[in-house]
């Protein structure tokens, strides 16, 4: 069920095994829709581990496969979301029917375009989420308005908004063509419509928004409604997971095992100091080639 035996919290372990999200998965215990052992569960501070049987909506919990990783060019006119109540089209829906069951890294407004990462790894998600990282995420931003460097300064501080507080940003002029100026925008922690809002807040308004990058992953030539895997190697690089075949570390030496190397290479020096009996000097002696 899980990649260890260890007890893990059932929320981690049905993230893990790509149903949902952590968070996710807790509401789906508030709600009644999983139980361990034969017995629903409603709170989600329970550890199991791979003695017990955890069922999901009347279907065992699906064994944890390795973290995959794909990059995604999604079109604008596409809602990041499984199920829209509204009936719009989702992201979930454009995805290649041979793809497993997958969740967005984080989300891009309906009219965004751009990288989306999915991952079969709740956990991994909720890792790549994670201001922590540290990791940027850049975008190529058209705003329509009178634009000077200056003003988009103002932002490199971080601002307020509708009481709302908003990181440092970085936005740098790419060009300007008439009313329109194309700009790349840098930020780190991504809310909700982050970036149209402390654009408005300047006076401008965005009319196309083009996620470049996410931390390490970058949108490339992929086109539009285009999916591609990320090499296993280079994910497990990233997340700083070593493979299955991972050589182990080396082990300390014992004590004593520095004298006693340091005591061999002695022996060897002495028997070197005393001189070869003609048949092994004979035998040392290169041959003609």
């Amino acid at each position: 069920m899980t990649d260890t035996d260890a007890p893990q919290r059932i929320a981690k372990v049905m993230a893990r095994a790509g149903l949902c999200s952590r968070r996710e998965a807790e509401r789906w215990i508030s709600d009644g829709r999983v139980s361990v052992d034969g017995e629903t569960i409603r709170d989600p501070a329970l550890n199991v581990s791979a003695a017990n049987t955890v069922v999901v909506d009347g279907k065992p919990l699906p064994a944890a496969e390795s973290p995959r990783l794909w990059r995604f060019h999604k079109p604008p006119g596409l809602v990041t979301t499984e199920r829209d109540p509204q009936g719009r089209p989702t992201v979930f829906e454009a995805l290649p029917k041979s793809m497993p069951r997958v969740l967005s890294v984080g989300r891009l407004d309906l009219n965004s375009e751009g990288l989306l990462l999915f991952t079969n790894d709740g956990e991994v998600a909720r890792q790549l989420e994670m201001p922590s990282t540290g990791w940027a995420r850049r975008y190529r931003v058209r705003i329509f308005g009178p634009v000077t460097q200056s003003k988009l300064d103002r932002l490199s501080k971080g601002v307020t908004v509708d009481g709302v507080k908003y990181g440092a940003i970085s936005a740098e002029i790419e060009r300007q063509t008439g009313s329109n100026a194309w700009v790349i925008v840098t930020l780190k922690e991504g809310k909700n419509r982050e970036i149209r809002r402390v654009m408005e807040h300047l006076g401008f308004s965005v009319n196309r928004l083009i996620r470049i990058s996410y931390g390490p992953f970058d949108l490339g030539t992929l086109e539009r409604g285009d999916v591609l895997e990320v090499p296993p190697g280079e994910l497990r690089a990233i997340l700083g997971r070593p493979h299955k075949g991972a050589k182990a570390k080396p082990r300390k030496p014992k004590p004593g095992y520095k004298a006693a190397r340091k005591a061999a290479a002695k022996r060897k020096q002495d028997q070197g100091d005393k001189p070869a009996s003609k048949g092994k000097a004979d035998a040392h002696r290169r041959r003609p080639v």
